[in-house]
């Protein structure tokens, strides 16, 4: 790792954690957000993330910058851009990072669907673009993916991987530029399928939260679904597989409840009500206890 500074393009909340992993680490970061309101108290934000964190080592330096012309790329060693999801965006500014980023600086998108070779698309310096996704939030959540592109040089590759590992992150290398990545696309699968039982009435959403999070879903502090077969055993496996799997859900889009959801507006705690209905005191109890529980499951691992 040559240098002691990562860019981040994008100061919301997947771009705030995304900084703190980097100051946490006792390394700068430098944030370009061009939204005023946001720029205010970004700072303290990245702070309060990498002390959650909790690695108990002085705290790098943040620098937060209104536009890319102001970045200051010296000793910089990784870009991330953590903008919307809106493809043309993407592509428009990686068009405009290529221009003026150091040449050999690797550069990455946390984009969560769109496949790093599609923002690459038309780039001169294609090669040392890289799919660079984190699970929410990113600061506690210690997997990464690392995507490779059509174009994308594997050294470079190698070379954002190893900066992950080197940051106290979990690296994984997706080896096919795939639309979802490896874990949404698992995650994907399960939600389908819970939604499915809770729209034909098998159970209630309570009950599909328990029986995920305390039967298999903890087994998974332990061990992956892969290796924990090992452990049950295959032959076990192979005969569920043929009873089950032709009974799921292959649905190819949204199902009713989340139809219903979307068209009433009720995304959740913004909304106030989702899948569960919120009011401020269980919204705050609620993403304090899942920030202590993710703390604690970081220490057992």
């Amino acid at each position: 790792m040559q240098g002691n500074k990562g860019v981040v393009i994008g100061g919301g909340t997947m771009g705030t954690n995304i900084a703190s992993i980097f100051v946490a680490n006792g390394h700068d970061a430098e944030i370009v957000e061009p939204d005023r309101e946001v720029r205010k108290n970004l700072e303290q934000r990245v702070t309060d993330s990498a002390l959650e964190i909790g690695l108990g080592m002085d705290l790098g330096d943040t620098r937060v910058v209104a536009s890319v012309d102001d970045i200051d790329w010296s000793d910089a060693y990784l870009l991330i851009e953590c903008v919307s999801e809106i493809l043309p965006l993407k592509q428009e500014l990686f068009a405009q990072l290529e221009k003026v980023a150091p040449r050999h600086l690797p550069l990455t998108s946390n984009s969560s669907g769109f496949p790093i070779s599609r923002i690459a698309d038309n780039l001169e310096t294609a090669d040392r673009m890289v799919g660079l996704h984190f699970f929410m939030p990113a600061h506690l959540v210690p997997c990464v993916e690392v995507i490779v592109g059509e174009r994308s040089d594997l050294s470079v590759v190698d070379e954002v991987q190893s900066v992950m590992a080197q940051l106290g992150r979990k690296p994984v290398r997706v080896n096919k530029d795939i639309p979802g990545f490896l874990g949404n696309r698992m995650q994907g699968a399960l939600m389908r399928e819970a939604l499915a039982l809770v729209d034909g009435g098998y159970a209630t959403i309570e009950d599909i939260d328990t029986v995920v999070q305390y039967s298999f879903g903890f087994r998974f502090v332990a061990a992956g679904p892969l290796l924990q077969k090992d452990v049950s055993g295959i032959q076990t496996l192979h005969a569920s597989q043929s009873t089950i799997f032709p009974t799921l859900d292959n649905g190819t889009g949204p199902g009713p409840t989340i139809q219903r959801l979307q068209a009433e507006n009720k995304t959740g705690m913004r909304t106030k009500e989702g899948f569960y209905h919120w009011d401020d005191e269980a919204i705050e109890a609620t993403r304090a206890k899942y920030t202590r529980d993710l703390q604690r499951a970081l220490e057992i691992l």
